[in-house]
């Protein structure tokens, strides 16, 4: 993966040798000759200096100077300083201007190599050549023509799975002959999948368990999706299941029927251009249905083009490189690392579809790319910090850390380090053993976990920031760029501005404001959903993200606020709650945290999970034991977690008044699961306002107003 680097250190230490030899037999020709055994030392000192060049880490050089990452441009907008004009790049490779040439490319170029990875417990991945994915996949698109469908951008298929080879056929059959995929996500909840399958007109709907075919013919049992007509499931399923969908004029078929079906009566592709639309992605959202974003082709290729630019000098996707896949494919952040690795030939190994094997399925697998979110690396961070549990094991940890981190400083990437092989490499096996490319995003990351991360896997780790609607990503980390506090700067697919919002006080012209971004990858709108797409997408087709940003003097963008989520106190104090919680996390005590506030009051209160880890120790320096449960109810465990609260607060700038005033401890995480939490790790605040009504009445009546 780092084959692009350039590596000086050889020539250096040529040049060095037959300088060295040169000088030496000058003198020795000039003056009286040395003794032998005096020669023989010099030359060895000399061929150790030149051991030493050859072999000691050379440093990454960045493509643009780190202290000016982007450059404005007209309207105050900015570009990438990798961007040497004002046009913005719409593909990478010139015969992937699609997602199907994109996949038709990968088949290529790795010479039908292995595409997909899956396997049972305990069993090593078994794999699907590229040209077995891409015959299945006109196999079952062949079969969407049996059934009266059309090959345009106009004819919509859902596919309600977890990530599996059958999810990537399926999503390519539609590109196969133009279709739209609607991805249905696992935990959206009853509502919202009726909602979709209503708002898409899906008459088909591929998904992967007889629970979730069950769910699917109810809903058309009682009348709510009167229009779906087909659920062609994956796992092996009862007849009296055919029989039930029967009843209810919908056809229940197994994945394989179907692909006998298109097989019997196949069709030649019809690919699609790249304007046509591809996905319809439906945004989670944190109140109300979600929203269904219409992207196409060239917005998702032109955003993977983006990505593949910020990071060319130390990735190039290529039979060598594997991904582990675990992230929802509902979402794009995953689809996009797989379109990346795709155009490169490269593997994909999906994991068992439980996250507690996922450890186990990434030793197996050893994947060379890491895709993932804060939320798992935290995990990972905690567990290693968990087990310094001696003074002296947590010295030796964060001394190596920082010995490490200064190489990173420096350019230096790598694993082979005496810090390395003494500290780091059980770290780096729990991966796998072979990572070279950390992918973040979806969420910010603390500066520590990224420091950490940076300095024990001995790779790079690259950050991105974006939403659904420019298809994944707008900014970027620039690779050399060792430093947080910031999400990089614009990829040359787009322009990315900061919009005055006054009633919060970020103004442009401080370098503040909502984050907009116009550009290739920018979204279409929302499905017939016009008002929606206005509030979205301005006169100008600039896309308002909700986001508040700060441009840092070097030209890389920080996220400071959300627009939304906002509330006003009684006193006329305008609050924030994200970025309160953003700070309170960093508490040791604090696993989530939801602040709370009202325009009837003058202060806000918060619902703590504490950290089960940190929680009894936390509660033993003060005097205190008992059960996880116990602790949470503890009169002094809250007062003390909350005087820690109010310390960081302090310390980080918080006004008295967005410091909160009283606290509630709750055993239970807010989990995707009890609907606290969106499918991509967001809180739902209306949700969470309800869920803990009560308690949040309760905290408000024990303070007089």
């Amino acid at each position: 993966m780092f084959g692009s680097h350039p590596v000086p250190g050889k020539n250096r230490g040529l040049n060095f040798l037959l300088l060295f030899t040169k000088m030496l037999f000058i003198f020795n020709s000039l003056f009286s000759p040395l003794p032998t055994p005096a020669l023989l030392c010099i030359l060895a000192i000399g061929a150790a200096i030149f051991l030493w060049l050859v072999n000691r880490p050379q440093p990454f050089l960045p493509a643009v100077d780190l202290n000016n990452q982007s450059v404005g441009i007209e309207g105050g907008a900015r570009k990438s300083a990798v961007q040497k004009n004002n046009e913005l790049i719409s593909y990478y490779f010139s015969d992937a201007k699609t997602i199907y040439e994109t996949f038709q490319r990968g088949l290529v170029v790795s010479g039908n190599g292995p595409c997909l990875g899956y396997r049972k417990p305990n069993k090593p991945y078994r794999w699907l050549s590229y040209k077995q994915v891409s015959h299945r996949a006109e196999y079952l698109g062949s079969y969407f023509l049996h059934k009266g469908y059309n090959p345009s951008p106009d004819q919509f298929i859902g596919i309600f799975a977890q990530n599996r080879p059958e999810w990537t056929i399926s999503e390519l059959a539609c590109y196969t002959y133009s279709m739209v995929v609607v991805p249905l996500y696992d935990t959206l909840g009853p509502e919202a999948v009726v909602h979709i399958i209503n708002k898409a007109d899906l008459a088909i709907v591929i998904c992967d368990t007889f629970q979730k075919a069950s769910v699917l013919i109810e809903n058309v049992e009682k009348g709510l999706t009167p229009g779906l007509r087909i659920i062609i499931l994956m796992n092996p399923f009862e007849d009296d299941l055919k029989q039930r969908g029967e009843k209810s004029g919908v056809e229940i078929l197994s994945f394989s029927e179907a692909e006998n079906i298109g097989r019997e009566n196949f069709k030649k592709p019809v690919p699609p251009s790249p304007e046509d639309l591809c996905v319809i992605c439906f945004t989670s959202g944190t109140t109300g249905y979600p929203k269904g974003a219409m992207l196409t082709h060239q917005n998702i290729i032109s955003d993977a083009a983006g990505i593949l630019k910020s990071l060319e000098l130390i990735f190039q996707p290529s039979p060598q490189e594997v991904s582990i896949s675990y992230l929802p494919l509902a979402h794009m952040f995953e689809r996009m690392v797989q379109i990346i690795l795709y155009s490169g030939g490269a593997k994909v190994g999906f994991f068992q579809g439980d996250i507690r094997l996922l450890p186990d399925d990434l030793k197996t697998l050893k994947p060379t790319l890491f895709p993932t979110v804060p939320r798992l690396l935290n995990k990972i961070y905690d567990k290693v910090q968990n087990e310094a549990n001696t003074p002296l094991k947590k010295f030796l940890l964060n001394w190596a850390v920082d010995r490490k981190f200064n190489e990173v400083k420096k350019g230096i990437i790598r694993r082979d380090s005496i810090w390395d092989k003494l500290i780091f490499a059980k770290i780096q096996d729990s991966l796998g053993g072979n990572i070279s490319l950390i992918i973040t995003g979806a969420a910010p990351i603390s500066a520590p976990v990224l420091k950490f991360f940076r300095a024990t896997m001995g790779c790079v780790v690259f950050e991105g920031y974006g939403q659904t609607e420019c298809s994944a990503c707008c900014t970027a980390t620039v690779s050399g760029d060792w430093r947080s506090g910031h999400v990089g700067a614009p990829i040359v697919c787009n322009y990315v501005k900061l919009v005055d919002v006054a009633d919060m006080n970020y103004f442009s012209a401080n370098n503040e404001g909502e984050i907009c971004i116009k550009g290739n990858n920018v979204f279409k709108g929302y499905l017939k959903d016009p008002e929606k797409t206005k509030e979205a997408l301005d006169e100008d087709n600039w896309l308002h993200t909700g986001d508040i940003g700060r441009w840092l003097p070097n030209g890389t963008l920080k996220i400071i606020d959300r627009k939304k989520h906002i509330f006003k106190l009684a006193q006329g104090e305008y609050i924030a709650p994200e970025k309160i919680e953003n700070i309170y996390i960093r508490s040791s005590t604090v696993q989530q945290i939801f602040v709370h506030g009202e325009t009837l009051r003058s202060f806000v209160v918060a619902v703590v999970v504490p950290d089960p880890d940190v929680l009894p120790s936390f509660a033993a320096k003060i005097g205190v034991k008992g059960s996880f449960e116990e602790l949470c109810q503890n009169h002094v465990v809250k007062e003390a977690i909350l005087e820690d609260l109010r310390k960081i607060g302090k310390q980080s700038g918080l006004k008295s008044f967005e410091q909160v005033k009283r606290i509630y401890l709750h055993p239970k995480p807010f989990s995707i699961e009890n609907g606290l939490l969106t499918p991509t790790m967001k809180a739902k605040r209306t949700d969470l306002a309800k869920y803990f009504q009560t308690q949040i009445n309760s905290l408000y009546e024990d303070i007089q107003q």
